[in-house]
């Protein structure tokens, strides 16, 4: 037994006495009850497997009685067998039982006593039997044919015609039949005599159930209890009964006889996937639309001259935080950054100088002179040491300096009220809003909208791998 399985074990309460008895009730009349639904449906397989029991049902509680005519056609054709089996028959009693037959034959043809019992299929099949047998293209000649005098004058032939009868033709009209129809026009269903017990006792044990969940949870009503069990309510219902598979099936797992967790979580997986990936995409896609709609509309323009104006921008805190991050993004870089990537610093200064130095004819020449390339690298990175050194120490005077702290933020603030004007200028505000709006349409295209392609059955799998490993599977 895997970890998962034994941590689902525990977790399911042990079922009591009670809960099992009440399970296989339940069970019981859920069996009845599928069967009372297919048995008009399926009344030709229950009549070969459980003739007796099938035709007591019927007859008990689905107003099912025997068809007059085909009843009565099969009874000459009993009385005709008995005449050949006994062999003693006279020829006029033969004769006027086959045209009896014959007669019937014709009626059965074009009353068609089949369509009550809506089997007009079965009365097809049995004219194409005997219209393939007798090799007639009308079912009446066929009939007319298959019931002549000269068929049964030898014992032989009538043997042989009587079994072909009672083997293809017999079992397809035994299972026509007349159903009683009730005051209200529908037919006769009396289901009810069996269901009744079985809704009354679960209808009481709903009641008690509410009752003691009502009282064992203080601050519950009745209402709120009657919820809480909900799904028991189709097994004292009298019309959806199939719907009882519902309660049924809980209470088997509640039963502990079958296990629901694994369904359970692999069901509840598959929704939260596939609900996640159309929520994502909706939820991406409507923010993009907003943007755009944002960007499209001038609304970007506005916000800018908003933010640059501030008489007509809402201030909270009556702090510009615009300086302010400004400020402290400079002394982060100015005490903390510069300080640690002095030697990078260096060495980048130093290969500007020697660049330039290279480039200068003078240097060039002196190039020439013995040692001067050993005494030109020192000198350059003491003056490249010394020069960041100072600029270092500079910056931080500046940012120490309460004057140079005030020239720092009146430049950074006038670095973006100089920008936002510029933005704003109508040629740029143009390009720029043109190109964030394409970038957005970009984004939605190739990606936004591909969510929807990712294949969920791997995201699934992964995840369960992810469960597998740190025991959460269930």
């Amino acid at each position: 037994m895997t970890l998962a399985r034994m941590k689902t074990r525990r977790r399911r309460s042990p079922s009591t006495w009670f809960e099992k008895v009440m399970a296989a009730i339940a069970l019981i009349n859920l069996v009845i009850v599928l069967f009372d639904l297919s048995y008009i449906r399926f009344r030709d397989l229950y009549l070969r497997l459980l003739p007796e029991p099938t035709i007591w049902y019927g007859e008990q509680f689905k107003g099912i009685e025997p068809e007059r005519t085909t009843t009565g056609y099969l009874a000459l054709v009993d009385e005709l067998d008995a005449q050949v089996s006994d062999g003693s028959a006279d020829e006029q009693t033969r004769e006027r039982i086959l045209a009896q037959l014959t007669e019937q034959s014709a009626v059965i043809v074009d009353e068609n006593p089949f369509e009550i019992a809506d089997k007009t299929g079965t009365l097809e099949r049995i004219k194409n039997i005997v219209r393939d047998r007798q090799d007639e293209d009308s079912s009446k000649a066929a009939f007319r044919e298959f019931w002549a005098d000269a068929n049964f004058d030898n014992a032989e032939e009538a043997r042989e015609s009587l079994d072909f009868f009672d083997d293809e033709i017999r079992p397809l009209m035994e299972t026509n039949y007349f159903r009683s129809i009730n005051e209200r026009g529908n037919p006769t269903d009396l289901f009810w005599r069996i269901d009744l017990p079985f809704m009354l006792l679960f209808a009481a044990e709903f009641l008690v159930r509410t009752l003691v969940l009502s009282r064992r949870h203080k601050g519950t009503t009745w209402i709120d209890a009657m919820l809480w069990r909900a799904y028991d309510v189709p097994l004292f219902l009298g019309f959806w009964r199939w719907l009882r598979i519902i309660p049924v099936t809980l209470r088997l797992h509640q039963a502990c006889w079958i296990n629901l967790e694994p369904a359970r979580n692999r069901l509840s997986r598959a929704l939260v996937s596939q609900f996640a990936v159309e929520l994502t995409e909706i939820v991406l896609l409507r923010v993009i639309d907003q943007a755009q709609s944002f960007v499209r509309e001038g609304d970007i323009a506005r916000l800018i001259a908003r933010a640059t104006d501030r008489g007509q921008y809402i201030d909270i805190n009556s702090v510009d935080e615009v300086q302010t991050i400004a400020k402290r993004l400079s002394d982060v870089v100015v005490y903390q950054v510069l300080p640690k990537v002095k030697p990078e610093l260096d060495a980048l200064l130093q290969h500007s100088v020697v660049g330039a130095l290279n480039q200068a004819p003078a240097y060039q020449g002196l190039s020439l002179l013995p040692g001067f390339n050993e005494i030109s690298a020192q000198i350059s990175r003491q003056v490249v040491s010394e020069l960041s050194k100072t600029l270092n120490q500079a910056l931080q005077n500046v940012f120490a300096d309460e004057e140079g702290a005030r020239l720092t933020g009146a430049l950074i603030s006038q670095f973006g009220n100089t920008l936002a004007l510029e933005v704003q200028k109508e040629e740029t505000l143009f390009e720029v809003r043109s190109l964030v709006y394409d970038l957005l349409e970009e984004i939605k295209l190739n990606y936004v909208e591909g969510i929807a392609a990712e294949d969920i059955e791997q995201a699934q799998a992964a995840r369960y791998r992810l469960y597998s490993v740190t025991g959460q599977a269930r």
